[in-house]
């Protein structure tokens, strides 16, 4: 059970990091940089995963089993971002914290999956 909560600790740090970075990201680089940067599908992406981020470390913290569906949810939209913004490139420290959290959100969503 210890090795759980430190796992998921573990987990809801990465999504807060991720969260920040996305969210700082996309509003400090993307809109300085411009072009494919702010490209709707991209900048929506980049706002889209620092949100459900955040909605995943509070679900987590909050100890409910269906955390798990949250953290299914948060890995797919990470995975995403991190896609999209390797694609269009100058982003590699969002790229990796996104893979980090996705990572470590596809650990969360096979725990006891809940009925």
């Amino acid at each position: 059970m210890h090795q759980l909560k430190t796992e998921m600790q573990h987990c809801v740090d990465l999504c807060e990091a991720c969260a920040n970075l996305c969210f700082t990201t996309a509003m400090n680089h993307c809109l300085e940089v411009g072009g494919k940067h702010v490209e709707p599908q991209h900048f929506k992406l980049m706002i889209a995963c620092a949100e459900i981020c955040r909605a995943s470390a509070v679900v987590m913290t909050t100890g409910i089993e269906q955390h798990v569906f949250v953290c299914s949810a948060c890995e797919k939209i990470c995975t995403a971002c991190a896609d999209s913004c390797e694609a269009i490139g100058d982003m590699q420290e969002c790229v990796d914290a996104c893979r980090q959290c996705a990572k470590s959100c596809r650990t969360m969503s096979h725990e006891k999956r809940a009925a």
